[in-house]
């Protein structure tokens, strides 16, 4: 970076350093990923034990994920709490629609609500960055709904700076892949069953074991489509693709495919925006 850069990026320090110290008792809505991760070591830093971690266990969340966030919170000495929320009960999420974001996001940030109350914190915060502000994200208007505070995306922090500044700080969690909840893996319309996300989470396990850094399996019926980044297609040799058709068909897919686009975000919200 150039000083031109580290200057703005320590503007952006201190704007997020000045909104976090004026916070009292902080409960960070935490996944274990760049973002949160980063939000949390910082928040500690300027609040020291006036901030704890609450992790949402769903049927949404990855399970490697689950065990990443529980290690750095016990790595950081950062106090957490795990809470079950079984998410297939809501038929407003379940049924899959173009807003499930929303109502995902209503569901498990009222939990967390509920839980900041009875527990005496006086601000709810989450890990959205400055990037999300132009994404595709109907969560947001939950968040916004149920006064949950998004310090990152305040300071005007983005996802690549905050990876800079995570390596900078010394966080392990600088450089993790992107991800997002499994329900994002099936098409909108289709409903959301624990098998299919069984399957989804059990094939992009088996992936990352192959040594793919980001990965996505969509589900689309009978169909695994894959998504991995361009600069790893050359991993796929021909033994290499046997061994994955077989095991996404013993996990329980019929056909395997590879997405010809390469791994990209939000790649069921387009055709939300296809022209008709």
């Amino acid at each position: 970076m150039n000083d031109t850069q580290n200057q703005v990026l320590n503007k952006k320090l201190e704007m997020l350093e000045k909104i976090l110290s004026a916070k009292e008792r902080v409960l960070v809505a935490f996944s274990g990923g760049t973002d949160s991760s980063f939000l949390l070591a910082y928040a500690k830093k300027v609040l020291g034990k006036n901030v704890e971690a609450i992790i949402i266990n769903s049927q949404l969340f990855p399970k490697n994920e689950l065990s990443r966030a529980v290690d750095f919170c016990r790595k950081h000495s950062i106090n957490y709490t795990i809470v079950e929320k079984d998410i297939m009960k809501n038929k407003k999420i379940v049924s899959n629609p173009p807003t499930r974001c929303y109502h995902c996001k209503k569901a498990i940030f009222s939990t967390i609500r509920k839980f900041a109350k009875k527990n005496g914190f006086t601000h709810i915060l989450e890990g959205g960055n400055a990037d999300d502000l132009n994404a595709y994200r109907p969560g947001k208007r939950a968040l916004l709904e149920l006064g949950i505070e998004s310090p990152l995306a305040l300071a005007n922090l983005t996802k690549e700076e905050i990876r800079t500044i995570s390596k900078t700080l010394g966080l392990e969690s600088w450089n993790l892949p992107s991800a997002a909840c499994l329900a994002s893996r099936i098409p909108y319309g289709e409903k959301i069953t624990s098998d299919k996300l069984i399957m989804i989470n059990k094939s992009e396990d088996y992936l990352r074991h192959l040594g793919f850094s980001q990965v996505r399996v969509r589900h689309h019926g009978n169909l695994a489509k894959i998504e991995i980044l361009e600069e790893e297609w050359n991993l796929l040799d021909k033994s290499l693709r046997i061994s994955i058709n077989e095991e996404l068909k013993k996990i329980g897919f019929v056909h395997v495919a590879v997405d010809l686009a390469g791994y990209r975000t939000g790649a069921m919200d387009e055709l939300l925006h296809k022209p008709t």
